[in-house]
């Protein structure tokens, strides 16, 4: 297989007549030889469409060859063709136009998942839980969710009609398709009466200026101190990154350089606004998801001492994308930079130019990172992302809880809970009490949610292992005196970890009344980094402490 992408990753970018581009022999060794094998790949592709025993399609044949060739390089430069390009629009730009719902697959049937608060789908009542029938006269039943989402999809201000199934009644709704302009900010809110927090989740077009209202409106609300969310959040456009580091640092102060093989992708970013509050305590929350531009909001804030950074060390994508336009309205995404933040670091983990022996890109040795200073003067380095000032582990759940999920178990149960319930207490008042967790596990008897636990499968794989060194016969007995007092007995861990299928419950039934926001705002009380978040910001003698110089260690 691997071979066979090496080959087929010569099927470069466009088919081009024979000798076309060989004008370009003289200029220089490497246009030759692109000149070369771009004649060799035309020729190529139709001696297999003259001599191939059956019958190809061109076009599917180079795209898969032109996908292959960009593998070899890093997995964010993209081959974007034309139908693709409406999606590429809109992971961007975060627009487009539609009804307003995220929808996907549960218990293998289509259905909405997330009407989005204030659009179409969600003021005509579409809920969370609708099975999809039909869109605009099409049965959508066995389609694939992605086709559904293009069926829904069109130009604003033109009608669409779904019909959904609603537990035993089929509903039919006429909608009128808007433009959907899906926020970076689908919550904000005080923590406690001094601490705001605003999650922010992208940054597409105007990220900057939906921080910066969440801002300004908890300040009228008392806030004193702030938590800026980064987690789980993949980046996009690097100017909105800058705006909102801008709305904590003076006018005036880099933020990020970007630095690549042309003079026109090398550029420095500087802040070019007053700050919104250059000296509100700032804690900033990362985890293992915050890439791109949330480690350069949130390195950039490190290195100015500007915030102290909770969780776990960020993704480590210190690469830079242009989108370039190819013929026939197709792109190529293509990474042309390097970042860096203020400290002079880059923190791109991954080195895509280095691979291995069996061809994967390496990560870059602790040997080889280098050593930086904050304004403080506290220690930083590059090469794995940013590292949190203070950590805090990922919060583990039991098996039993996955399976429940996993299974859309707690999903199916909220559905019957939603349609018998039209409200509910605010998000954080609202509590699943113990008659409603029993109900919950009547509800379950008789349905399937089996799962293995980890010592379970611990004991497994030494089980294995013994049969591959043939020492089984030796210990089944002691193997098999494990597995019985480890079996897990499902009524049992429904008991033992209640408090975290609780949980899960929760936020099923929330997202039903609140939506995304509302599910977020339920966390408050609960989330572990938020409340080390609370913690560190309550005691400022803790806070500027952190912020000093100390040493790091790698």
């Amino acid at each position: 297989m691997k071979n066979r992408n090496k080959i087929i990753a010569l099927l470069l970018v466009i088919v081009v007549g024979g000798g076309m581009l060989f004008s370009f022999k003289g200029k220089n060794d490497k246009l030759f030889l692109i000149a070369k094998n771009l004649d060799i790949f035309a020729s190529l592709i139709r001696e297999l469409d003259t001599y191939y025993v059956d019958e190809i399609d061109p076009e599917e044949l180079v795209t898969v060859g032109i996908n292959a060739m960009l593998q070899e390089l890093d997995p964010y430069t993209n081959y974007i063709p034309e139908e693709e390009s409406d999606d590429f629009r809109t992971m961007t730009t975060g627009e487009y136009g539609g009804i307003g719902a995220l929808i996907g697959n549960r218990i293998g049937k289509n259905m909405v998942l997330m009407p989005y608060k204030g659009f179409p789908a969600q003021s005509a009542g579409l809920r969370i839980g609708d099975e999809l029938l039909w869109v605009d006269s099409v049965d959508v039943v066995d389609l694939a969710t992605s086709e559904i989402s293009k069926k829904l999809k069109g130009p604003a201000n033109t009608p669409v009609e779904v019909i959904v199934k609603r537990n035993q009644d089929t509903l039919t709704f006429e909608l009128t398709r808007k433009k959907i302009v899906i926020t970076n900010v689908p919550y904000y809110g005080m923590v406690n009466d001094k601490v705001g927090y605003i999650k922010l989740t992208d940054f597409t077009t105007n990220a900057g200026d939906d921080v910066r209202k969440a801002l300004v409106e908890l300040k009228e609300l008392g806030a004193e101190k702030l938590i800026l969310d980064l987690r789980d959040n993949p980046g996009g456009i690097l100017k909105e990154a800058v705006d909102i580091v801008n709305l904590f640092i003076p006018k005036g102060k880099e933020v990020v350089s970007t630095i690549g093989k042309l003079d026109n992708v090398n550029a420095v970013y500087k802040t070019n606004r007053s700050p919104v509050d250059k000296d509100i305590p700032l804690a900033v929350l990362v985890n293992e998801r915050s890439a791109s531009a949330s480690e350069i909001v949130a390195g950039a804030l490190q290195d100015y001492d500007r915030a102290v950074l909770i969780g776990r060390n960020t993704f480590g994508k210190g690469l830079v994308q242009s989108t370039i336009p190819l013929s026939y309205n197709s792109q190529v995404k293509v990474t042309t930079a390097k970042y860096y933040i203020p400290s002079g670091r880059c923190i791109q983990e991954i080195d895509y130019s280095k691979k291995d022996e069996d061809g994967n890109a390496t990560t870059v040795a602790d040997s080889l990172r280098r050593e930086f200073k904050t304004k403080n003067g506290r220690t930083v380095w590059d090469g794995a992302g940013v590292r949190p000032d203070e950590k805090v582990e990922s919060k583990t759940y039991a098996p039993i809880t996955y399976s429940l999920v996993a299974r859309s178990l707690v999903f199916e149960f909220v559905n019957d809970y939603f349609y018998k319930h039209d409200s509910i207490s605010s998000p954080r008042d609202f509590k699943v009490t113990d008659e409603l967790y029993d109900e919950f596990t009547t509800w379950l008897e008789g349905r399937e949610y089996d799962y293995i636990t980890r010592v379970e499968k611990t004991i497994e794989d030494l089980e294995n292992y013994a049969k591959e060194e043939k020492y089984f016969e030796d210990i089944q007995s002691e193997i098999d005196s494990l597995k019985k007092s480890v079996s897990h007995n499902k009524e049992q861990d429904l008991v033992t970890f209640r408090d975290e299928i609780k949980e899960a419950i929760k936020d099923e039934v929330v997202s039903r009344y609140y939506y995304e926001g509302g599910v977020i705002e339920a966390s408050l009380d609960s989330d572990d980094e938020i409340a080390k978040a609370v913690s560190v910001l309550s005691d400022l003698s803790v806070y500027d402490n952190i912020l000093q110089p100390k040493l790091a260690k790698k």
